[in-house]
């Protein structure tokens, strides 16, 4: 039996960024983290896919108390796990990581004022369980049932699971998607394929964002590194969001913009057929296209967009509804991820389990009923580390608060007459999918998740940590195994 004090799952960025905020401001704590894969990064760990890279500006994804110091705003996967692993290593968090241990289940006794969490790797017990294990599977990505997939001879793949042995050179490409994954794909592919064609059933939004930051890069040379990244980073957020807000406020004027911004790199018939959407700006995610490469790759020939629908597969590749057959050597199936809450591990509160469904979500990062449990996961409008640091402070504030006042266990208690409403307000077929099986967000604070983190950060710090939460006192016997 293992014990902590506080024990996180998920050693990526938002578990290594806990872990130094839990450090700076409960110094005193014992601490673990649980690490299902062999290596920490998560998300920057798992994909490989070529050109993998992060479609936030790294100066509001990295850390607040860490400063990005790379030449590229928009940065490639490898940069940014070196970026985690100096951060954790600089800091002696890698020393509190237990890798290959899959969290199974989760079990709070009230009268021990504990979790109990089951691994595959033995038990541990703790008083506070923070979940930084971020919202779809390791496991495996979304797959549709094809139909003909099994005619198909040539090489099928998903970015999820990309084979290091996968060649690409001088072959026919074809992948499926419109999303992040696919923009990022094709000019990246483009480079040595001998053409890659992006199947889409309908556009989605794009838009090209330089890969350097000008500013960033002048104010770096001036001033010290601490103060060129808090100046660099107010000014990305104030930009992202304002942005957003003009999207969900005044959709024609963010329709025109996207759209003179494909105009500069394709003619009126190519942005009218594959990226005018049907669907409003930030109804799902924009996707970012850094130096415009995904635009240049199919004004330079080496790539092109199908927009239609996938009839079945054949021997030599996919066969259209238009009656167009494509052929390909390689087919990626860049179809989505598969979203999975808090890892998949099971909940228990006093032998009853707890249906994650049936729950609200407490300030973003907590659920109803559930005691000393928190959970982080990012925005979808902006980068994620911005609300997972947030988070991880606010988690930090409340075990202060209770250990000041003597208290063991604190639980958000939600209104009887609360709303329900979905957690994540996108229409993006990958949340969609699963969105049911998540908690839900309520109307009203502290019970509504707000994309917007402005409105977060003034909010947060100073929240009444008392509002809507049951606290229970410690008992004898907990302050003294405390002491």
């Amino acid at each position: 039996m293992n014990e902590t004090d506080v024990l996180i799952v998920g050693a990526g960025l938002s578990g290594i960024g806990a872990a130094y905020r839990l450090q700076q401001e409960r110094p005193r704590d014992r601490y673990a983290i649980l690490e299902q894969r062999e290596a920490m990064g998560g998300t920057w760990d798992l994909f490989r896919y070529p050109g993998v890279r992060s479609d936030s500006d790294m100066f509001t994804l990295s850390y607040p108390f860490r400063p990005w110091r790379g030449e590229k705003s928009m940065a490639d996967g490898d940069s940014i796990r070196a970026y985690i692993r100096d951060t954790a290593r600089e800091a002696g968090i890698d020393r509190h990581i237990h890798y290959g241990t899959t969290v199974q289940s989760a079990s709070w006794s009230s009268d021990d004022a504990r979790w109990t969490v089951t691994t595959s790797r033995g038990t541990w017990t703790c008083t506070f369980l923070y979940l930084c294990a971020g919202y779809y599977s390791y496991e495996s990505g979304h797959q549709p049932d094809f139909p003909g997939l099994a005619d198909y001879t040539g090489t099928f793949v998903h970015p999820q699971a990309w084979p290091e042995d996968l060649d690409h050179t001088g072959k026919r490409v074809v992948v499926i998607g419109s999303g992040a994954t696919a923009v990022t794909l094709v000019p990246a592919m483009a480079e040595k394929a001998a053409h890659v064609t992006m199947l889409q059933r309908s556009p989605s939004y794009l838009t090209a964002l330089p890969l350097e930051d000008k500013l960033a890069d002048t104010l770096r040379r001036r001033l010290p590194a601490g103060l060129a990244h808090k100046l660099v980073r107010a000014k990305n957020i104030a930009v992202t969001q304002g942005f957003y807000q003009l999207a969900r406020r005044r959709p024609e004027v963010v329709k025109k913009v996207l759209r003179r911004i494909a105009l500069r790199f394709l003619d009126e018939q190519a942005v009218d057929e594959h990226f005018t959407p049907r669907y409003e700006p930030w109804d799902q995610r924009l996707c970012v296209v850094p130096g415009g490469d995904f635009y240049r790759s199919v004004r330079d020939g080496s790539a092109s967009v199908v927009t239609d629908h996938l009839e079945r597969f054949t021997e030599k590749g996919i066969l259209l509804r238009s009656g167009q057959e494509l052929e390909a050597d390689v087919v990626v199936s860049a179809t989505g991820l598969r979203m999975l809450p808090l890892g998949g591990l099971e909940l228990g509160v006093d032998g009853e389990p707890v249906t994650l469904g049936d729950t609200f979500s407490y300030r973003g990062l907590m659920l109803s009923g559930v005691p000393n449990l928190a959970y982080c996961i990012g925005y979808t409008n902006a980068s994620w580390t911005l609300r997972a640091d947030l988070s991880s402070r606010y988690v930090c504030r409340l075990l202060n608060h209770m250990e000041k006042r003597g208290y063991a266990a604190a639980a958000p208690t939600a209104p009887a007459s609360a709303e329900r409403r979905p957690l994540l307000d996108l229409t993006s077929g990958y949340v969609q999918r699963s969105i049911d099986a998540f908690p839900s967000q309520g109307t009203t604070e502290p019970w509504r998740v707000q994309q917007n983190y402005v409105a977060d950060a003034l909010k947060m710090s100073r929240a009444d940590l008392t509002r809507d939460m049951r606290f229970t006192p410690a008992t004898a016997r907990s302050l003294q195994e405390a002491s």
